[in-house]
């Protein structure tokens, strides 16, 4: 089992910038992706970026070109950098590998 714990969300100014991070214990061994999802409220979790163990990376459209997703494996730690945030992109940011999933962080951006 893999134990996955996201930080690094908070409030901030359409425009600005965030970057999460995704500190993974347990079962690291079995990790090949790891993915970030989001939630806003009232609608669907949504997949958003992911890195393979290559450090392969996807994108939704949604967000390609202002969000980066980077790896440190010596950390066992993902991140999501976020740039040029808008309204839109208010949402509970999750981490995701395998089975398991973080709590989630919240991020807010206002207008």
């Amino acid at each position: 089992q893999v134990q996955l714990v996201e930080s690094g969300g908070g409030l901030v100014q359409a425009g600005g910038s965030l970057r999460l991070s995704c500190a993974a214990s347990g079962s690291i061994f079995s990790i090949n992706a790891m993915d970030w999802y989001r939630q806003a409220p009232g609608r669907q979790r949504e997949w958003v970026a992911r890195i393979n163990s290559a450090g392969t990376t996807n994108y939704a459209d949604s967000v390609k070109g202002r969000f980066t997703i980077s790896r440190d494996n010596a950390k066992n730690t993902v991140y999501l950098q976020m740039n040029s945030l808008k309204p839109e992109d208010t949402a509970v940011y999750y981490c995701h590998a395998g089975i398991s999933w973080g709590q989630g962080t919240q991020v807010t951006v206002s207008s």
